[in-house]
């Protein structure tokens, strides 16, 4: 502004040289003509006044003596004497346009800049909108012929902040609802380059948020499958839904992947935005359920076919044989019994997994635990010839059931012997760690594999089938002994080599 100003300045200053100068000479063109019209004048009327003041004194003059004194009257008057006055003149004019032109200026520049300076805090003003800054107000003079442009600036800025707040909100909410919502989202541009990427995406592919923003989605390592499914959203342009399979992170998890088109404003097509469900829990507890009912029906069918066999065949005479009604009704018991166990177990869990389901909490010392188990478990310790250590390093306690400890204990005690082989041992270790009680129960028995260890707290999941089922096991212990430990804000480890044997480590809060 201040060059637009020295500009209007010095537009000013040659307009008023150039009209100076041309009235200078205007002036210098008129002053001989002025002057000689002058001397006319002054000499005819010198004339008159002399000739005049002869008549009137009488005074006799001859014609010619008349005319030489009129004669030298005008002689005294020519122009060429006047230069010296027309110098003085000029000179005059000079320091009258110079300090006219002096006076003109400033005059000038005090317009233009009480003219200015609205405009300039107005320009200023829109320089800072256009940088983003919708705080910036222009001031509003009052009289300023700028006022209504002040006003109309500062009303533009005030609508641009209420856009701005609006949009910032907008942003968040968006921002917010991407970051939360459950699901990894991805879109991808018309280039092929990421746009939008929330936290689930990035943790999902182990990615860093900085490293995907504006790379190319071909360039990130993205399963095949995945790539594959973008590739067919971007050339048919319309809605699509596919399961996939695919591999993170050494585990095969189940995504339901669902991509759309990005269109914007007149129809611009923008790219895909592509959003995956893990659907990998809901795949596996179908499959659980499909299992908890082939399961079901088969553990309910052994016994009851039993039962019901063994009674046809007594209703048909087998009773009259004294041996044989012995031992039917002894094999009739002891699929009823199974049969009782397998229900009260199911009951049992059904309880423990209901929502809202809670423990009588009270100061439990883990120690009385142990021995009330080794009471109950000592005869089938002894008819297998096992060998039985306990290490109890101190007294602990914890904020627990009692009951539903022991049951916890006496579940896993159980499955220690079942699956251990006679003359081996079965140690029972209790110390503290940190703000922990371990409880560890150790066995030498067949062991589990690497593979079957995230699944042996499945409902009626069996390592080794045949064997299990042959020890009267239910399937169902090690479920019931998850949600138990669970319920005490606990945790369950297992630690387990083939062929040399298993380590169940629960791990409480102590008191």
């Amino acid at each position: 502004m201040q060059s637009l100003r020295f500009r209007l300045l010095l537009s000013f200053g040659f307009l008023y040289i150039i009209t100076l100068a041309g009235l200078g000479f205007t002036l210098g063109q008129l002053f001989p003509l002025l002057v000689k019209d002058s001397i006319r004048t002054n000499v005819i009327q010198s004339k008159e006044n002399i000739t005049h003041a002869i008549e009137k004194q009488h005074i006799e003059l001859t014609n010619s003596q008349m005319n030489t004194i009129l004669d030298s009257i005008a002689s005294h008057m020519k122009v060429e004497d006047l230069s010296d006055i027309r110098l003085q003149l000029w000179i005059l004019l000079a320091i009258i346009f110079v300090i006219t032109f002096i006076i003109l200026i400033v005059v000038t520049y005090r317009l233009i800049k009480n003219l200015s300076q609205p405009i300039d805090n107005v320009m200023m003003t829109a320089f800072e909108l256009a940088k983003g800054n919708y705080l910036a107000r222009a001031y509003e003079i009052t009289g300023s012929p700028t006022l209504r442009l002040s006003k109309a600036v500062n009303a533009l800025a005030r609508n641009l902040q209420d856009i701005m707040i609006v949009r910032e909100i907008e942003q968040e909410r968006l921002k917010t609802l991407i970051e939360n919502m459950g699901s990894a989202l991805i879109m991808i541009g018309r280039e092929g380059d990421i746009t939008i990427v929330n936290r689930v995406f990035t943790e999902l592919f182990d990615q860093q948020y900085e490293d995907v923003q504006r790379q190319l989605f071909r360039e990130l390592g993205l399963p095949h499958e995945l790539e594959e499914f973008v590739d067919y959203v971007f050339m048919t342009e319309v809605p699509y839904r596919k399961q996939i399979h695919i591999k993170l992170q050494h585990e095969y998890r189940d995504m339901e992947v669902y991509g759309a088109p990005v269109v914007g404003e007149h129809g611009l097509w923008l790219g895909v935005v592509i959003v995956m469900h893990d659907i990998t829990e809901l795949k596996m507890l179908e499959q659980i359920r499909k299992d908890f009912v082939a399961n079901v029906s088969h553990e309910l069918r052994t016994p009851i076919t039993s039962i019901k066999g063994f009674s046809e065949t007594l209703l048909d005479g087998a009773y009259k044989d004294q041996e044989t009604l012995l031992s039917f009704l002894e094999i009739m018991n002891k699929e009823s019994n199974r049969l009782q166990i397998l229900v009260n177990d199911l009951l049992d869990l059904s309880k423990i997994e209901k929502t809202g389901f809670t423990v009588n909490v009270e100061k439990t010392s883990l120690r009385d635990v142990i021995i009330r188990t080794t009471e109950m478990t000592h005869q089938k310790i002894e008819e297998k010839n096992i060998q039985f250590e306990a290490k109890i390093d101190q007294e602990v306690y914890i904020n627990g059931d009692p009951n539903r400890l022991v049951q916890v204990v006496m579940n896993l005690m159980v499955n220690a012997i079942n699956y251990s082989p006679e003359s081996t041992k079965i140690t029972v270790h209790l110390y503290e760690k940190g703000q922990n009680a371990i409880l560890e129960i150790s066995d030498e028995g067949m062991g589990i594999s690497e593979e079957e260890i995230p699944r042996v707290f499945e409902r009626f999941y069996r390592v080794d089938k045949a064997r299990s089922r042959n020890s009267g096991g239910t399937g169902l212990g090690l479920a019931i002994v998850k949600h138990l430990v669970e319920a005490h804000h606990g945790k369950i480890q297992v630690d387990s080599v083939v062929g040399k044997g298993t380590t169940m480590r629960l791990i409480f809060p102590k008191v």
